[in-house]
């Protein structure tokens, strides 16, 4: 999904860092939610971290999901 060279270099695998930011992302959390979600699946992640992982990552996902969006048309219609 993301190019690999964007994960060189960090303690944790690129799919453990997606999962974090997709979630932060897409649902309305808290960092630290997001730390107790990943605590549950026994990965023990600071709140700073998650923060710094979607200013990171958080834009290059944004726009590599949105062209994959289905545009809305400029026509509606009243029943």
């Amino acid at each position: 999904m993301l190019r690999r060279s964007l994960f060189k270099h960090h303690r944790f695998p690129r799919d453990v860092i997606l999962c974090p930011v997709r979630w932060y992302l897409r649902y309305p959390l808290f960092y630290q939610d997001v730390v107790d979600l990943l605590a549950e699946r026994g990965i023990t992640v600071d709140r700073s971290t998650i923060y710094r992982w979607v200013q990171k990552f958080g834009p290059e996902l944004k726009t590599r999901t949105e062209r994959h969006l289905r545009r809305a048309s400029l026509d509606w219609h009243v029943d």
